[in-house]
């Protein structure tokens, strides 16, 4: 048990440091977001599996030579009221410790999507008033608003695309249609869920620097699959320009309310530069070998805590 503790720790270190770093500057994500946003979510997935199970292999010890044993006699013991030789304060202090982190970040991941299911009913509710569809466009709203703002509202029943006013006025009608499809894109993949446990993660780990970045470099990447998208029905060219005139405007909510995931305040660095960039001198794909080489590192990523802990 000692070994697995051991070997947990050492991914865990590793998952929380230097490789979500490296991947953090690396420019080949932008080549395959598809790939990448797969590896982001193995490394916080695994990262937090690794960081739980090293504290809970290290404070079992006293109590088996591996995992389940270790459960097993950890609750005969609690139920007959009395404790293994050679536990220790140490060994309790990191089983609490185990059980804390598991509880914070479980109760954080639900209390951030019970919010922004309420946040986004009530802008649903706001949409509704203050909005009118656009006849030509299922699902799209229009607010009478002078920025040119494009957002998704995703919802549990329902969906929507709000434009405003000043975003038709600005763009031509392939712009339009591009900045649509991009949106549309959000929805359809249902991106909003990612971002949020992205965000709950970093809001569970305020002081965890890695958090941060992570959310950060999800938030582009799930904006590029949205590109690549909305690439299918407008010239790349057209989108890059339609991206760089609404980009500054993703800052601005109209109607007060922060519940679009890397649209808003939350996500002040750049989202635009990076993707008309890749628009205007598209990168090419990674390589099929090399892309199904970092997706069995992701799956092996998240198999490895789980073998690690069961194969004591």
């Amino acid at each position: 048990m000692l070994l697995t503790a051991i070997g947990l720790m050492v991914v865990a270190a590793a998952l929380a440091g230097p490789v979500p770093i490296i991947l953090a500057r690396a420019r080949w994500p932008a080549r395959s977001p598809v790939v990448a946003l797969t590896l982001w979510q193995s490394i916080a997935l695994a990262g937090g599996l690794s960081m739980i199970g090293s504290l809970l292999a290290f404070a079992l010890i006293p109590f088996g030579g591996d995992l389940p044993g270790g459960i097993r006699s950890l609750a005969a013991r609690l139920g007959a009221g009395t404790l293994p030789a050679g536990t220790t304060f140490t060994s309790v202090l990191i089983l609490c410790g185990a059980l804390i982190l598991g509880s914070h970040l479980l109760l954080n991941l639900a209390a951030t999507f019970f919010r922004a299911s309420r946040q986004q009913r009530r802008h649903h509710h706001l949409i509704g008033l203050l909005s009118h569809p656009l006849p030509s466009r299922p699902g799209t709203r229009v607010i009478d608003h002078d920025a040119p703002v494009a957002y998704c509202l995703p919802g549990a029943t329902r969906s929507a695309t709000v434009l405003s006013l000043g975003l038709i006025r600005l763009l031509d009608e392939d712009q339009l249609r591009g900045v649509i499809e991009h949106e549309r894109a959000h929805l359809l993949q249902q991106h909003h869920l990612v971002l949020l446990a992205f965000k709950s993660w970093h809001s569970a780990l305020p002081w965890f620097p890695i958090a941060n970045r992570a959310e950060n470099a999800v938030a582009l990447l799930v904006e590029m699959l949205a590109d690549d998208r909305a690439r299918r029905v407008v010239p790349d060219r057209t989108l890059a320009t339609a991206i760089a005139l609404v980009g500054s405007a993703h800052q601005v909510d109209p109607l007060g309310t922060d519940v679009v995931p890397g649209d808003g305040p939350d996500h002040p660095f750049d989202l635009v530069t990076p993707r008309v960039r890749r628009l205007i001198a598209p990168p090419l794909p990674l390589p099929r070998p090399v892309a199904a080489a970092v997706l069995g590192c992701s799956a092996a990523l998240l198999m490895l805590p789980t073998l690690l802990l069961f194969a004591a």
